[in-house]
């Protein structure tokens, strides 16, 4: 006769070890999406200009939420507790998305998705000034080694075009305050109304501006098809990557959010025929190494996290 107390202890490292599977699984979709929607922001600015590419990726971002969200969670939308932090973290994305698409339009994608992967190293940074959290010898590691990485992509004589690096540089600061703004807020406000607000706050910004960069020629078929994807991939992608955390802890699922470098040398070589050289290559993986020390460092002292929630720029 079995014993009930040991099949249970048997059962369950089976039951996490699915679970953990199926949030990789989860997790990998959803940055996948964010890689494709960042090549589709790319590909379309090489047609319009940035400001109306991103307009319209928030537009659709918000229309779907209103669309799909709004008729079960109208009341989780709206209501938020610390209204104006909320706002001033939904304003730093617009900026962060501006200046995104500004890179991506004169540079790789892999090496602008590089730069701004820089954001969780200066999270690290701010954290330990703003926020009073200690960063430690391995976190003043990490530091330095993100700074060395970004070096050795953005050198001079690599070929890449100064004023995009800038543009990449301020995408990845804007994204690290966005990231400190969404640990503030973590504690008082729902992941669906910080997300709403994102979409709410870009498309009004964005919807203003849109009159004074509104292309006189009809998008086709395709474009059109395209201006609705960044929306719906940017969306879906958040969606999943939340989904994932209901099935694997964060300390397996945030160093993971480097996979996204990946798909966007995959996607810059497949789509744009582009392929890093061998010190932006060394540079990338240094990047890379910088995040997987503020990771793991996160995992065993909980003092600051790889990557906060991500609204991809």
């Amino acid at each position: 006769m079995n014993n009930p107390r040991t099949d249970r202890l048997t059962v369950i490292p089976t039951v996490l070890t699915q679970n953990a599977l199926k949030g990789f699984l989860l997790a990998a979709a959803g940055l996948f999406l964010f890689a494709c929607m960042d090549s589709t922001t790319k590909y379309l600015t090489t047609h319009y200009n940035v400001p109306f590419v991103v307009a319209m990726r928030y537009l659709v971002h918000f229309f779907l939420m209103v669309i799909i969200l709004a008729p079960r969670h109208s009341a989780q939308l709206v209501h938020t507790q610390r209204t104006g932090l909320v706002i001033a973290r939904a304003i730093v994305l617009t900026i962060a998305s501006l200046c995104m698409g500004m890179a991506l339009h004169r540079m790789p994608l892999a090496e602008t998705t590089a730069i701004n992967f820089l954001a969780p190293t200066l999270v690290a940074l701010l954290a330990g000034s703003i926020l009073g959290e200690k960063i430690g010898g391995w976190g003043w590691a990490a530091i330095l080694t993100g700074f060395i990485g970004v070096l050795m992509i953005a050198r001079p004589g690599g070929g890449l075009d100064t004023v995009g690096i800038l543009f990449a540089l301020g995408a990845a600061v804007a994204n690290a305050t966005y990231q400190l703004l969404s640990r503030l807020l973590a504690s008082t406000e729902k992941a669906i109304t910080l997300l709403f607000y994102t979409a709410l706050i870009g498309s009004i910004v964005f919807g203003i501006a849109l009159p004074w960069f509104w292309e006189n020629e009809a998008p086709s078929t395709l474009e059109l098809v395209l201006l609705f994807s960044m929306g719906a991939s940017g969306g879906l992608g958040h969606y999943l990557f939340t989904l994932a955390y209901r099935h694997a802890p964060a300390s397996i699922l945030a160093p993971m959010t480097y996979l996204q470098l990946l798909w966007a040398g995959l996607l810059g070589w497949i789509i744009f025929g582009t392929i890093p050289d061998s010190m932006s290559l060394t540079g990338m993986a240094i990047v890379a190494a910088s995040g997987l020390i503020i990771a793991f460092k996160s995992r065993f002292t909980k003092a600051i996290p790889a990557k906060a929630e991500s609204d991809q720029l």
